[in-house]
This record gives C-alpha cells, structure tokens and sequence, in this order.
C-alpha cells in the first residue's frame, strides 16, 4: 500500500482496508494511493512503515506481527471488538535519514511502540496507530486519536461511515491541537488542507526482517538478500 495524503483519493477508515480490490496503478504506485489485492490478501509475518520522497527512502521502521501468516486483509476485517495490538517488542529496525524534516510531530516516527489495528473508541475509527503515540481510551468519547486511515464519525467495528466521509482524513500527525492532519485527503468537515511529511508506503514480507536504509530508490519489490518486502504481485 502507498498512502500519498494529497493525490485527492481519500484512505480514511472505510475506503479500502477491508476489500480485496485494486486501487492506484503500477506506474504511479509510489506517488498516489495504492493498494494491490494480490499482496493484501497474501499471508505475510512482517510489515515495514516507509516514508519516502519521489520514492527515496526517509525513514523506516519494521515490525514483526504477533501472528504469522495471516493477510492484511484478514487483519483490516477483523474489526469487532478491534484495538488489535498486533505487533509485538516494538520495531525491530528503525532507521530515519539526517536530512529528514516534519519529524517532531510525524505519526510513526515521533513516537514509539507497537502497531495496532483497527483502533476506535465510541464512533472513532483509526486503522493503524502507534501505541507509544496519542490514542484514546476504549470508552473516551474524543477525537484525539492519531494514525492512518482516520473516520471521527463512523461504526468502527463495522466499518460504515455515518457522514460520508465528511469526518474522514488519511493520515494524522501526533499532536493534540488543530491542524492534526497532513494534505488535502479529508473530508469535507476540515476546514483546510495542511502540509504533507511525505507519501507512506506499506511493505509486507513472508520472512524479511529488515530493510534498506534511507537513501534507497523504492521499487515495488524491495529485495532484502535472499528474501524481500513486496508491493506488487510476484
């Protein structure tokens, strides 16, 4: 999956995640939303988070999942009761080049952590959050969560939107204040688009454990050694 929060296709919570369908395209897979069924529906053990820019490695952080071999789209399905902590020892790698910027408030990389999915409390609904980021309690009624693929009026457990995604926005910074959002990929209750960190791109692997350094020219297969994150299909 790429996540670009200003291509003006929106990721928020019930777009995409839980369907086995193509969006995006090969050729602009690295500069806008992307997400390719083959791979979501594949049986991987381990994901790296990846800001990048034009496709040049920012910074990256690695995570091993509690339970092997099961798909990402099974994991985004599993929405009721949700609050899934679904990595476990925080990052095994976690690499952020000397010339990044927009770090201090950056939703995976400012805070620490283990990954958990489908996140929600009340009508909330937060796909991917940082638990060592801002999250809100299981019965908090707030909007201070942050993360990726955010509905701030929605059933979370089912994954229907009650304002047509007019509360929705794809990625969010880690900070409690207005302006907690990146780019224009919201919904029609935020008042103004913000800047953007970065595009973030998604990679899953059977059996790879790390990844390239900052620097690296993204593909949309990445090989590590003998093994490899994918992208695309094989």
């Amino acid at each position: 999956m790429n996540l670009n929060p200003g291509d003006g296709h929106v990721m928020d919570y019930t777009t995409g995640w839980t369907e086995r369908s193509f969006i995006g395209t090969y050729k602009e897979a690295l500069t806008k939303d992307y997400l390719n069924r083959a791979i979501w529906g594949h049986p991987v053990s381990y994901i790296a988070l990846v800001r990048h820019q034009a496709g040049e490695v920012d910074a990256v952080k690695v995570f091993r999942f509690k339970e092997s071999a099961r798909s990402m789209l099974s994991r985004f399905q599993d929405m009721d009761p949700g609050r899934d902590v679904v990595t476990e020892g925080g990052p095994l790698q976690e690499s952020i080049s000397r010339n990044a910027q927009n770090m201090e408030h950056d939703p995976v990389f400012s805070v620490g952590g283990d990954l958990g999915f489908n996140w929600n409390n009340d009508d909330n609904g937060h796909r991917i959050v940082l638990t060592g980021g801002v999250i809100a309690s299981k019965s908090e009624n707030s909007d201070k969560s942050r993360g990726f693929g955010n509905d701030l009026w929605c059933n979370p457990r089912t994954g229907v939107t009650f304002g047509g995604g007019a509360y929705g926005h794809e990625i969010s910074n880690q900070v409690r204040s207005e302006l907690f959002w990146q780019g224009t990929d919201n919904g029609s209750r935020y008042s103004r688009g913000a800047p953007v960190y970065g595009n973030y791109a998604i990679y899953v692997s059977e059996d790879a454990d790390s990844f390239p350094e900052p620097g690296y020219k993204l593909e949309l297969k990445v090989r590590v050694q003998s093994t490899g994150f994918i992208l695309q299909e094989l």
